[in-house]
């Protein structure tokens, strides 16, 4: 079977489905690797590196995307030229990426009249057999890191206490609120960096892992009841609950120079839980980066991919940090697509196992129908036993 590895056209997109080392695992498995050209460069991987593994470089796209396997980052796009990438790839053939079903449903029913398969990495289950292949999970790492360096840019005071011939410097505060996956580097980033911090999450049961990264664990006087679903992932509140952590949360904002947002709820607009009075109130020169700012974000004052000014404090919204740090971006996200392959594959082919919850949760589009059944309510399909018509 042959995959091909075509250049992601998104805006602003720097990263790389699959890296030179991912192509000898691939071959390992009885796969060979078809790659556009220049499909690495952005990341740091020429093609000569890809060559040297073993891979084919294409000048054609169509030819790429034409392939038995297309594995991406981002889902199929419009072409600059003309064109959908949807339009391109092989009916009968696969793929694999982020495909933002929860977002962006529409795009599904697309590629099923196309007949084409489809796995999302985004639905991959928080089981421990998937933690190699938990795809948000490594470029949430990234985002993390990245989130405090934009900060620490940005705060007009450093991150460690100093003391000096000149003075005593004193650290900054930093408050992260979601200590998932993001919220937990970014606390260990800050803590490395020499800030004070503390983080809040809904869910109590992180309070360990909070504390492990040197922060203080923030309590809240809030009955957040069952927070966790059984994936793994945050539940959404009541706006009763929200506007009652609003108020508390604020009087810790205020208190911080910096704060980084990360709350997030699959295929929902994300939860506000910092109100314009709360970034009003805090010192001039502070820092709000909102990690959700893609959903519509945290604070009430974000804009996408905007840098706003309110009352001297500054508000990051930005929308790809892994894109930021696009060489261990895309390593760690072509580990998780090998890794994936690796369970998928068999004799050099793609075994596709129902019976499977790894293969089973992550798989969208199948014989020519949307499979996922989170997707199929989107859409307002009804399903069967099966999940299907």
């Amino acid at each position: 079977m042959i995959v091909g590895l075509p250049s992601e056209i998104a805006p602003g997109e720097a990263r790389v489905a699959l890296v030179p080392d991912s192509v000898k695992v691939l071959a390992g498995m009885g796969l060979e690797l078809r790659v556009e050209q220049g499909a690495g460069v952005r990341a740091g991987f020429p093609d000569s590196e890809y060559e040297a593994a073993g891979a084919q470089i294409v000048a054609d796209a169509g030819s790429v995307l034409g392939s038995e396997l297309v594995v991406k980052v981002r889902p199929p796009h419009e072409r600059a030229e003309g064109g959908h990438e949807v339009d391109a790839l092989a009916s009968g053939g696969s793929l694999i990426c982020f495909l933002s079903p929860l977002d962006e449903p529409e795009l599904a029913p697309r590629l099923a009249a196309h007949g084409v398969r489809a796995f999302s990495m985004e639905l991959m289950p928080r089981v421990t057999r998937a933690q190699s292949m938990d795809a948000l999970s490594s470029q949430s790492t990234i985002a993390g890191y990245r989130a405090v360096l934009l900060a620490a840019t940005t705060l007009p005071r450093i991150f460690p206490m100093l003391v000096t011939a000149a003075g005593t410097l004193q650290p900054a505060s930093v408050l992260v609120v979601g200590a998932g996956v993001a919220g937990l580097q970014a606390l260990g980033t800050a803590k490395r960096l020499g800030a004070v911090t503390s983080a809040y999450d809904t869910r109590a049961a992180v309070r360990e892992q909070v504390q492990s990264v040197g922060a203080k664990f923030v309590e809240l006087e809030l009955d957040a009841g069952d927070s966790e679903d059984s994936g793994g992932y945050a539940k959404a509140q009541t706006e009763a609950f929200y506007q009652q952590q609003r108020d508390l949360l604020g009087e810790h904002v205020v208190r911080s120079d910096v704060v980084i947002t990360t709350a997030l709820v699959p295929g929902q607009t994300a939860p506000l839980l910092i109100e314009e009075a709360a970034v009003s109130g805090m010192r001039p020169g502070s820092v709000i980066v909102d990690l959700a700012a893609e959903k519509g974000g945290n604070c009430a004052v974000t804009r996408a991919d905007e840098d706003v000014v309110v009352g001297g404090v500054s508000v990051l919204g930005p929308t790809n940090l892994p894109s930021q740090v696009p060489a261990h971006a895309s390593q760690m996200y072509a580990r998780n697509v090998t890794t994936f392959l690796d369970h998928l594959v068999e004799d050099g082919e793609l075994k596709v196992d129902l019976e499977d919850e790894i293969t089973a949760g992550t798989l969208v589009v199948d014989g020519g129908e949307v499979v996922n059944e989170r997707v199929r309510s989107l859409l307002g399909l009804s399903a069967g036993a099966d999940g299907r018509d």
